[in-house]
């Protein structure tokens, strides 16, 4: 661990007496669908933290990078918060975009570890019904493609006894277009350099909501450098237009990242004011 993410975990939970990770499980121990190779960019893998005191309730939790890293300041430190209050959290580690894993891989392994979750509920003494998917930036736009478009990532001929969908989603000033104002790094790691129409638009997260998604917590800081705020609005519109259950908050100050800086941002309290509203924290 080192000091940076030592300094997010001491300002995040003061209180907290640190839990020790479970050892990482590999999503597919015989190989990865697709897989490039066999060195650790290959193998994705999903890392349980389990809370001292369980609520039943579950998050995947999946870290941005721009799909050309995983950015580990949005792993940890967020997986021992949601700890503290009862879930138990599921960290994502996928493929990547810089390994040279293209859209749907990344859905792919979110997929993966959606039935792995669900599928082992019994296991990890959590509620099936109560199974959420949180992601920061480009980790964002994963959780928006795997509520949106979970089906491009079911890799044909599994034996799947339960749902890869999740009961909630939780998007961090996602990325979400790859038309308006798209982030340049996460659009070219994810769909390539020269990409065509159709998958621009079916990457597009905006353009591929449609009833009967699981309800959405939405954030965004209009000072946002990296991923402007539009991003936000178009997803919120399209929740609005189909009729999505969701709430969207827009912080007038901080750059893209606010929140990870141990700051008490009131966005910390609204996500929990949030979650407990649907039975996920007490």
């Amino acid at each position: 661990m080192n000091h940076f993410t030592c300094l997010l975990i001491a300002c995040l939970l003061p209180s907290l007496a640190l839990l020790a990770a479970e050892k990482p499980i590999m999503l597919w121990p015989n190989g990865a669908p697709g897989a490039l190779g066999a060195s650790p960019k290959d193998i994705p893998k999903l890392t349980p933290y389990l809370p001292a005191k369980p609520s039943g309730a579950a998050m995947l939790l999946i870290p941005g990078g721009s799909y050309s890293g995983i950015y580990e300041g949005q792993a940890e430190p967020f997986a021992l918060w949601l700890n503290e209050h009862g879930l138990t959290v599921f960290v994502l580690r996928y493929r990547l975009g810089s390994a040279g894993y293209r859209y749907p891989t990344q859905l792919q392994d979110a997929v993966e570890a959606m039935f792995q979750i669900r599928g082992n509920a019994e296991k990890w003494k959590i509620d099936p019904k109560r199974i959420g998917v949180m992601g920061f930036s480009a980790g964002g736009h994963l959780v928006s493609t795997l509520i949106n478009r979970p089906e491009d990532g079911i890799i044909v001929g599994g034996d799947r006894t339960v749902s890869p969908r999740p009961d909630l989603a939780i998007l961090c000033y996602p990325v979400i277009s790859m038309i308006t104002k798209p982030h340049a790094t996460s659009r070219k790691m994810l769909i390539g350099e020269s990409p065509d129409e159709k998958l621009v638009r079916q990457t597009s997260s905006e353009l591929q909501v449609k009833p009967g998604l699981p309800p959405v917590f939405l954030w965004h800081t209009m000072e946002d450098k990296m991923v402007p705020v539009e991003h936000a609005h178009l997803y919120a519109a399209a929740l609005h237009a189909n009729g999505v259950p969701h709430e969207l908050h827009l912080y007038q100050h901080g750059d893209h990242g606010t929140g990870l800086i141990g700051t008490e941002h009131p966005w910390f309290a609204d996500l929990v004011f949030w979650l407990r509203a649907r039975g996920f924290v007490k």
